[in-house]
């Protein structure tokens, strides 16, 4: 099939797409009223932090902040206490499937992905078992936790926030259930097949087609609540948040279906959909599911709406238009047309336009509130996940200009580049949103706040040292591989020290995952010691399990 009749209809959508978000913000449709950022509090919410991952003193240290910022409010009634508890409890069940299977592939994947890690300084070890060699087990590590961990938390965050934006219980939770026990069957049967040796070959589609149309069709019902709960909501206006997890939810099965259409995509087709696919699944679903999260929890813990609607949506639209051909920049120097070269490069560069609204949106709401960070474990999770998202979309634009890489291409560069994507900004979001929503679900604070702390502190870190490694020795891989006058094995000694450093950070990063997933089972058994108050904050004792 012709790139051009996947590309170009793709990319009038994504023009169509702009042209209305135009019109809208010229005729005022979809929130040009600035009370739209209101949306997501209730009458006299506003100003009234929500912390439930903090205990109570750094609550009462942030509400005495964000006091003296705003002024004394009103206290919230036990009406609005209660809409929102509500709320809550009817996606507690299918938040808590969601999020407890994440937690299941993350570990998975962290001990994946440390053991691949080790081999390729040390490609010796456990070299007798097949299903643990390099190819092997590094395609367990990506797909475990970009299907298994990062897919079902951004599915259970969003099943959380719904009934919160929408002001209405969580309808077809049945639909969001057998979508999950459709997904984590395909990938089970997918990651074994890896095990096995039987993959498709293609970058993030190497789980076999037919299991993947477990993916498929797991994630089309998965979006059915969000259909069913639109149709009953009791909101004249959808916030952004809304916007992104129904863009996230409606892209990824099409995305999804058609990379994997089979006896379609041949030879260098198959190389312009495998990047068309790989760069659009993490800009059409993991960033907007991480992008949802960031625009609910964070006005949400300081009490303050963020301060411009507008640009949240012009990141929207912009995002949609801007990031479905970036991908082509994978294939610079191959057998494709230069016309799509060109056209990813451009539009690489114009993914500029949503970073830096977003940036611009993000910084203005924490303008004077940083100090909250001290007392919030949420928005410190939040607050990097949201740097590194403008980091990793601005290098992505850099290193999609020709002279860079030249460069980075083909070298541990582009893995340490795909980390500050996958990790730095969208799980580290993510483990934030989990300590925000995990106490409404099962009505029990985090017996260990300290282990909070010890697991940031862990995957920064290692985060850090993982990322800056890479990035040098990928850097310096690079012009290894482009001076005729040293032979490739330069290329790979070049790299060894910074392997090797590699394996420290995630070691560090993996140390970090034990101490979440440890601090998950013992909040969730409702081990450890008894906290002062349940995590429904404000109910009278009469309400709290009303």
């Amino acid at each position: 099939m012709n790139p051009v009749v996947i590309l170009l209809p793709a990319f009038l959508i994504s023009l169509v797409a702009l042209a209305v978000f135009i019109w809208s913000m010229h005729r005022g449709v979809f929130g040009h009223d600035p009370a739209g950022a209101r949306v997501i509090f209730t009458a006299h919410e506003v100003g009234h932090t929500e912390e439930p991952a903090a205990p109570s003193a750094s609550r009462a240290a942030l509400q005495s902040l964000v006091n003296a910022k705003t002024g004394q409010r009103e206290l919230l009634d036990d009406d609005e206490l209660l809409q929102r508890a509500n709320a809550d409890r009817s996606s507690a069940t299918v938040t808590f499937v969601f999020l407890s299977c994440a937690v299941g592939w993350l570990i998975l994947g962290s001990f994946a992905g440390l053991t691949a890690s080790i081999k390729l300084h040390n490609p010796d070890w456990l070299a007798s078992y097949e299903w643990l060699t390099f190819g092997r087990i590094r395609t367990i590590h990506l797909n475990a936790v970009i299907y298994g961990w990062a897919s079902m938390t951004g599915f259970g965050l969003a099943m959380w926030m719904l009934p919160r934006l929408l002001k209405t219980p969580l309808q077809g939770r049945r639909f969001a259930l057998l979508g999950a026990v459709l997904w984590n069957a395909g990938l089970i049967a997918g990651i074994g097949s890896l095990a096995a040796g039987m993959a498709g070959g293609l970058e993030w589609l190497e789980i076999p087609w037919q299991i993947g149309l477990l993916l498929v069709a797991g994630g089309a019902l998965i979006g059915i609540p969000l259909l069913l709960t639109l149709a009953r909501r009791t909101v004249d206006h959808l916030y952004v948040s809304v916007w992104y997890v129904g863009a996230a939810l409606f892209w990824f099965p099409i995305l999804y279906l058609v990379a994997n259409m089979p006896g379609v995509h041949f030879g260098v087709e198959q190389a312009t959909m495998n990047w068309w696919y790989g760069h659009n699944v993490l800009g059409y679903f993991f960033t907007p599911l991480a992008q949802a999260s960031i625009y609910y929890f964070l006005p949400k813990v300081i009490g303050r709406p963020i301060q411009s609607y507008g640009l949240s949506l012009l990141g929207f639209w912009t995002q949609a238009f801007f990031y479905g051909q970036v991908g082509g920049h994978h294939l610079i120097g191959g057998p494709v047309p230069t016309w799509l070269i060109t056209l990813s490069i451009v539009q690489s560069i114009m993914m500029i336009v949503p970073v830096v609204a977003f940036a611009t949106n993000y910084a203005a709401t924490l303008k004077g509130y940083w100090g909250t960070l001290r007392y919030s474990p949420t928005l410190r999770f939040i607050a990097l996940g949201s740097i590194m998202y403008v980091l990793v979309s601005l290098q992505g634009t850099v290193e999609a200009l020709r002279s860079v890489n030249t460069i980075t291409h083909f070298t541990h560069f582009t893995v340490a580049h795909a980390h500050l994507g996958m990790y730095a900004f969208v799980t580290i979001t993510f483990f934030g949103g989990i300590y925000f929503v995990m106490p409404r679900v099962v009505e029990r604070e985090w017996p260990y706040p300290r282990l909070i702390a010890a697991h940031f502190w862990l995957v920064v870190i290692g985060m850090l040292v993982y990322i800056v490694a890479l990035s040098i020795g990928g850097w310096l891989q690079g012009l290894a591989m482009l001076d005729a006058a040293r032979p490739f094995i330069d290329s790979v000694k070049v790299t060894i020290p910074y392997l090797e450093a590699r394996s420290v950070g995630g070691a560090l990063m993996t140390a970090g995952h034990l101490v979440f997933a440890a601090h998950f089972f013992v909040m969730v058994a409702a081990l450890g010691p008894e906290r002062s108050r349940p995590a429904l904050f404000g109910l009278g004792p009469e309400m709290d399990h009303a």
